[in-house]
């Protein structure tokens, strides 16, 4: 397996007692403009979590710290079991090289046997991509984000927690982009989790035991644009200046 088994282990511990309350988990994309923005995840681990196993959770924690600082994240501890994780992005191929490195890393770890369970043949697996267009003086980003959650149904009868517990599933990606964003509707092989607004931004609950697709396209002022088309503009009032006021037969009488 690509993702150290280890990893998958508690990744996956932690996403079954999430959806039976016990944990808060969000990611989200803030696009500042065509030049940059900054990835998110807010984990807080739940009281139930932490006295189950709480060595399990703080190697949970530092795993996602390390991802974050391969990738020039930064971390910061709101509480000891409530981490904050920042991840710049220089473009939108950055963003999506950066969220698919951070999300399902492949390094590889030697795991002692005794470290090892039949959790081990779950994954889950999120892949975004990224089309984008230039129209000079503006961009159009068309994101798609793809979150395969169908093995959380396996996990009811080897965690700790049942998921049948009765609780709210509440797993929820976030975009905020500068003019909002339009929502596009392709479940060629899964579905298209429920979206609300706040402000600028757009959030999904996702669903577990489905494949969750999420498709937007959203546009940014090119600023490389607007500064071409500056330059033409000013060469063009600069020459109109200069045949009205200073026309090349009165320089030449002149001299």
């Amino acid at each position: 397996m690509r993702l150290s088994r280890w990893l998958t282990i508690a990744f996956l511990v932690v996403s079954a007692l999430f959806l039976s309350g016990c944990i808060r988990y969000d990611v989200g994309v803030t696009v500042q403009g065509q030049n940059g923005g900054t990835i998110s995840q807010h984990v807080k681990l739940g009281e139930q979590l932490t006295r189950f196993n709480p060595p399990e959770a703080s190697r949970w924690l530092k795993t996602v710290e390390d991802r974050a600082k391969k990738l020039k994240g930064k971390s910061k501890y709101l509480a000891d079991d409530e981490l904050l994780v920042t991840i710049p992005f220089n473009n939108g191929k950055d963003l999506v090289s950066k969220f698919n490195q951070f999300f399902n890393p492949t390094e590889q770890a030697i795991v002692p046997l005794a470290q090892t369970s039949t959790l081990d043949a779950v994954q889950i697996v999120s892949t975004m991509e990224m089309k984008q267009s230039n129209f000079i003086l503006l961009e159009r980003d068309r994101l798609s984000l793809a979150v395969d959650l169908r093995g959380l149904e396996v996990l009811g009868d080897r965690s700790p927690i049942s998921l049948e517990s009765g609780f709210p599933i509440d797993i929820e990606f976030a975009l905020s982009t500068p003019w909002g964003a339009r929502y596009l509707v392709r479940t060629p092989d899964g579905i298209s989790p429920p979206v609300r607004k706040k402000g600028d931004r757009s959030i999904w609950t996702l669903q577990a035991g489905e494949i969750n697709h999420i498709e937007v396209v959203y546009w940014l002022p090119s600023y490389l644009g607007m500064g071409f088309v500056a330059i033409v503009l000013l060469a063009i009032a600069g020459n109109y200046l200069k045949e009205k006021y200073w026309p090349a037969n009165t320089l030449s009488s002149n001299s």
